[in-house]
């Protein structure tokens, strides 16, 4: 059953939605009432698959400052406010030997994966603390988890570049930060678990399920949890 807000529609700005787990949020958003802004770095993919759901498509690169206050500068003038945000923009980095890794490698993906959810965050707070009821959803994986890590019947214990899970844990406790530090602002954090994407080499579940943790989040009743991490089946450990 598709999740619905009644009245007027709240707004929402997906990163990383030109295909996958981001683009399937889009499309269950707007489904459910959302007017929702998607935010790709490629220009041409972003208005074919805004074309496809029903959104608004916005040239959004994470790793520009330019670029993401020019973004929170459209926003503001369209909407004024922004209801939600979910970071979901990121890459896995290099695939190679654990001896070749290099500090380059893991700057790369700590630029993407954590720098760029605070870049975005940073330029939308602003938006998002004239809404009533503000959220925002870090799309992280449980590959950061270190509770996960230890159980090896599961496929995060194993699965996943070091320097991929190493930004995850990151964005973990970000996101944790952040919610004791903005108590007024409901910030989560969702993992998708393995989804059959790109990212994944499309090994693993619909993405319809891989965004339900996502959707359970946006539509929460206000007043809802903030600081927590789940995937769909619920709570995580950390």
């Amino acid at each position: 059953m598709t999740q619905q807000f009644a009245g007027t529609p709240r707004i929402a700005l997906v990163t990383g939605a030109n295909k996958g787990v981001g683009l399937e949020t889009v499309r269950r958003l707007v489904d459910g009432g959302y007017r929702v802004y998607l935010a790709a770095r490629d220009q041409e993919r972003g208005r074919a698959a805004a074309a496809e759901v029903g959104a608004t498509p916005i040239v959004l690169d994470v790793g520009s400052d330019e670029s993401v206050a020019h973004v929170a500068d459209l926003v503001q003038l369209a909407e004024g406010h922004l209801d939600l945000l979910v970071n979901n923009a990121g890459i896995t980095g290099p695939l190679r030997d654990v001896h070749d890794y290099t500090a380059a490698d893991i700057s790369e993906v700590l630029l993407t994966n954590v720098a760029g959810y605070v870049r975005v965050m940073h330029a939308f707070l602003p938006l998002l603390e004239t809404s009533p009821d503000p959220r925002i959803v870090n799309v992280s994986s449980g590959i950061g988890s270190f509770g996960l890590f230890h159980d090896l019947d599961r496929i995060e214990a194993t699965a996943g570049t070091p320097l991929y899970a190493a930004s995850k844990a990151a964005i973990n406790m970000l996101t944790v930060r952040y919610a004791r530090l903005l108590p007024h602002i409901r910030i989560n954090i969702a993992d998708p678990g393995m989804t059959a994407t790109d990212l994944s080499g499309q090994r693993g579940h619909s993405v319809q399920d891989g965004t339900d943790a996502i959707i359970t989040f946006a539509f929460a009743d206000e007043g809802g949890p903030s600081g927590t991490y789940r995937d769909r089946d619920g709570e995580l450990p950390w």
